[in-house]
């Protein structure tokens, strides 16, 4: 076991859109110009499964192209003093082009492939695109590796594993009304210092937990925090 103090991180778009990709939805339930529900359901894509691949394709070579900020590198660089498990809604690989070592995608990654018909078959996508027609071995349309509305967390277990043993949690970039993800603070320990790094500081139920406010956009208040880990 690790003698480090163990620093849980759940973050959110909030962290990703200061590297240009643009948050989930806005308030109109759209996701860059298109219906949530048309690209991010089962439903959706039963409908009409060519949009929303191109859809994630698109999404996927912003991705790419995208670096990240300095709130990933400071979390990649608490690593030094602490062992830090980041639980992730985001579906990008930010985390680890800024070095973090222990990343958990709780939403999926698009930068794999799935099976339609069997969750567990899992790919890595040579390029941006996944195109219609490839398959996977049981012959069925390949698909985002992402958890759309409707459908089972299955890394909440895990998720909520990490956060029962955190010395410290970190809520970074969400507003928290994104469920399941919103209740991990429910697993965590009795006087276990929370972290919320929001420049709007959002409503956080239960007021029974040690909340730390730092009204910052996450890269500027991950940096703060940093200096607040190092110096106790």
């Amino acid at each position: 076991m690790s003698s480090k103090n163990k620093i849980v991180v759940l973050s959110g778009a909030g962290i990703s859109a200061e590297s240009g990709i643009p948050t989930f939805r806005d308030a109109n339930g759209l996701w860059e110009g298109y219906d949530v529900m048309d690209v991010a359901t089962p439903e959706g894509w039963a409908k009409n499964p060519k949009m929303v691949l191109d859809f994630y394709n698109q999404r996927r070579r912003a991705v790419l192209d995208a670096h990240p900020n300095a709130g990933h590198f400071a979390l990649a660089e608490l690593e030094e003093d602490f062992e830090v498990s980041i639980v992730t809604q985001n579906i990008d690989n930010l985390h680890e082009k800024a070095g973090s070592s222990k990343v958990l995608h709780l939403h999926g990654e698009i930068l794999k492939s799935q099976s339609s018909v069997d969750e567990n078959l899992v790919y890595p996508i040579d390029g941006w695109e996944i195109k219609w027609g490839e398959t996977c071995e049981k012959g069925s349309q390949l698909r985002p590796n992402v958890v759309w509305f409707g459908e089972a967390v299955p890394l909440f277990d895990r998720a909520i594993m990490e956060a029962s043993f955190a010395d410290i949690f970190v809520v970074v970039g969400t507003s928290m009304q994104v469920y399941p993800a919103a209740q991990l603070v429910d697993f965590i320990s009795e006087n276990v210092p929370i972290y919320v790094i929001d420049p709007k500081k959002p409503d956080m139920m239960g007021q029974k937990y040690d909340f730390h406010f730092i009204e910052k956009k996450a890269s500027e208040g991950l940096i703060e925090l940093k200096n607040i880990l190092l110096k106790n």
